[in-house]
């Protein structure tokens, strides 16, 4: 038959080159019929994943997109996209079906990630990860399918963290001279210290250590060691390579430091500085708490809502997650790192770097309580105590109905000033957290500036069994 055997040679010829759109074939079956086949030949479409070919760098606690996009431009609205580290199927983020599918992520990235749209259409793919930490550092692959084509790029990503500015100090004599020593925390990766002076010259330490504190960020203290006649106006400076910024702070020596005549003199000098530095020190304070106070009520005011990732299976959060309460029975949930295990304890899901925040929390009940702020990064598994060392700032009602601050000592503060209603003030810039009561405004307690460090901070709540909290909007 013509039209059959004319059929199959158009099928030997798409062999030989690029199929495009559909072939029609027309052939006669009888005078006054006519057939009409239309053959659709479909072939996935053919692109390229391309990402950046520097590393993405990030700081600690920011947000970062990394960039992926398909080449030549086309839409990836129907495609899957998949974001994975160093296993295809513990996957970062997914993409499929038109939606984002959050079953089976990787629990580190719960609640942190995703996919940027706005750019879909043009073939752009970007992820955008959320509060990013140390263990956010490596390698990603973007992963793009449609059909039975796929192609996927590698990216990398740095995580950096700039630290506090550097403190200096003067620690006495040593091998006749001023032992100065530099103090700074909260740097990632480990970064370059040096002493300086005037004209911007390296001067030689005495010696110099680094350490990881509790929150996995690098620790430094240098010590110089500064003699009469050598450069009494240093300055310390540390600089974190991948940013390629640094923090310095400097200092000026005085005569007075050096001995004289007698070194009982200097000595005199020493301790005479010293305790001219703690009134200051002590002025300042006392400024700084008065100023603090005057300004406590411009704080904002946050609507805080409880994570259900962190919470212990005994307790029971609200459909609203503003309210829980300690039951007997434990809730059958996944044991996920985020999830505290032994303590009834939850975190807020909103976290603060940065300012100054309040939000006001109703606790009740014959159970105890306590209420506070905690380093997102404090431990979830196991015993936790509940003190400023393991990451919590809180105020507590125990079992005995005894109220007291959980400072380290505790603070044993007045049962009469017990309250209802409590406000949390959170002073991110002076790393100090302030407790009062919301009904009559009267402060309960305050841990002094500097308590809490400069990481990210998150609501944190514990509740007794026949205890129940309540976060107001």
């Amino acid at each position: 038959m013509p039209g059959v055997c004319l059929w199959l040679n158009f099928l030997e010829s798409l062999s030989e080159m690029e199929p495009v759109g559909c072939v029609l074939i027309k052939f006669p079956l009888s005078s006054e019929l006519l057939f009409v086949v239309v053959v659709l030949v479909h072939f996935p479409a053919k692109f390229t994943v391309i990402g950046p070919p520097e590393p993405v760098t990030a700081i600690l606690g920011q947000e970062a997109v990394l960039p992926c996009h398909l080449s030549p431009r086309m839409s990836a609205a129907n495609m899957v996209v998949r974001w994975f580290r160093s296993e295809f199927e513990s996957f970062v983020h997914l993409y499929r079906d038109g939606r984002d599918q959050y079953d089976e992520q990787m629990p580190e990235y719960q609640r942190r990630t995703e996919l940027l749209k706005a750019g879909l259409t043009d073939g752009n793919v970007p992820l955008r990860i959320l509060n990013i930490r140390r263990s956010d550092e490596g390698e990603y692959h973007c992963f793009v399918q449609d059909d039975t084509f796929y192609e996927e790029t590698i990216l990398e990503l740095r995580v950096a963290g700039l630290g506090s500015a550097p403190l200096i100090s003067v620690e006495g004599h040593q091998n006749g001279g001023i032992r100065v020593v530099c103090r700074s925390a909260g740097w990632y990766p480990e970064p370059e210290v040096q002493w300086k002076d005037l004209n911007g010259r390296h001067l030689p330490s005495l010696c110099e250590r680094k350490s990881h504190g509790d929150n996995k960020l690098f620790e430094t203290e240098t010590v110089i060691i500064v003699t009469e006649y050598s450069n009494q106006n240093l300055s310390c400076c540390l600089r974190n390579t991948i940013l390629n910024q640094e923090k310095e702070s400097a200092v000026h020596i005085g005569d007075p430091f050096f001995p004289r005549v007698n070194s009982w003199m200097v000595a005199l000098s020493v301790i005479l500085v010293v305790l001219f530095g703690f009134f200051g020190l002590t002025v300042y304070l006392f400024i700084t708490k008065g100023k603090y106070q005057r300004e406590k009520y411009t704080v904002y005011k946050v609507n805080v809502t409880l994570d259900p990732d962190t919470a212990h299976p005994k307790l029971v959060l609200s459909e609203d997650r503003k309210s829980m309460r300690c039951v007997d029975m434990r809730q059958d949930l996944p044991d996920t790192p985020e999830r505290f295990d032994i303590e009834p304890c939850v975190l807020g899901c909103e976290g603060f770097t940065l300012g100054r925040h309040s939000w006001e929390v109703e606790v009740g009940g014959w159970g105890g309580w306590a209420v506070g702020v905690a380093r997102e990064s404090m431990g979830r598994k196991g015993r936790i105590s509940r003190n400023p060392e393991r990451g919590i700032w809180a105020v507590e009602q125990g079992w005995g109905g005894q109220f007291q601050a959980l400072s380290s000592p505790v603070t044993s503060l007045p049962q009469r000033r017990v309250p209802s209603r409590i406000r949390v003030c959170l002073d991110c810039d002076w790393g100090q957290v302030t407790f009062i009561d919301a009904g009559d405004e009267a402060p309960i307690f305050t841990f002094p500036p500097g308590s809490v460090p400069g990481e990210r901070i998150r609501p944190w709540l514990w509740a007794g069994w026949g205890s129940q909290l309540r976060l107001c909007s």
